[in-house]
């Protein structure tokens, strides 16, 4: 399938690929259908990949997997919740969280307290509040990602 994107332009998705959120995203009740698509021609950009709506081209939210900057990472979430996915293990589950990127660009953030599971066999998705004050909305990042990219540097000399 060939979809016109915003952020993309006209790019090719598999139907492989497409992940169902059976009742959309935090926000999006409507769109119900996704693909994570990475942004080449930017270069890896520190994990952040783009979930991006099937149903409405125009949209398109960055996220990467949260444990690149919180390896302890670990939110309870009911398995009610969890149930739309099916059958849930180490191997295919895939959590991502939303990245906030404003024009301050050192105000960069994650939402911790709202991932994004999937379950990657049955490219089911679902995305949940974590309760409590364990993970905040606008978890700050800028720090983590520059020290991560002079690590990155250093290992490559």
């Amino acid at each position: 399938m060939h979809i016109k994107t915003r952020v993309f332009g006209e790019i090719e998705i598999e139907d492989s690929k497409i992940i169902t959120f059976e009742n959309g995203i935090v926000g999006f009740p409507e769109m119900q259908r996704f693909a994570i698509v990475h942004d080449e021609e930017r270069g890896v950009n520190a994990g952040i990949r783009y979930l991006q709506s099937i149903d409405e081209t125009e949209f398109a939210m960055p996220v990467m997997d949260p444990l690149e900057i919180m390896p302890q990472y670990n939110p309870e979430v009911e398995d009610e919740l969890l149930r739309p996915l099916g059958e849930i293990t180490g191997e295919n589950i895939l959590v991502l969280v939303t990245v906030s990127v404003p024009k301050e660009i050192e105000k960069i953030s994650v939402n911790l307290q709202a991932p994004i599971i999937i379950n990657a066999e049955e490219r089911k998705g679902v995305q949940v509040i974590v309760e409590g004050e364990d993970y905040k909305v606008k978890y700050p990042i800028y720090d983590i990602l520059q020290e991560k990219k002079k690590s990155a540097e250093g290992e490559g000399n």
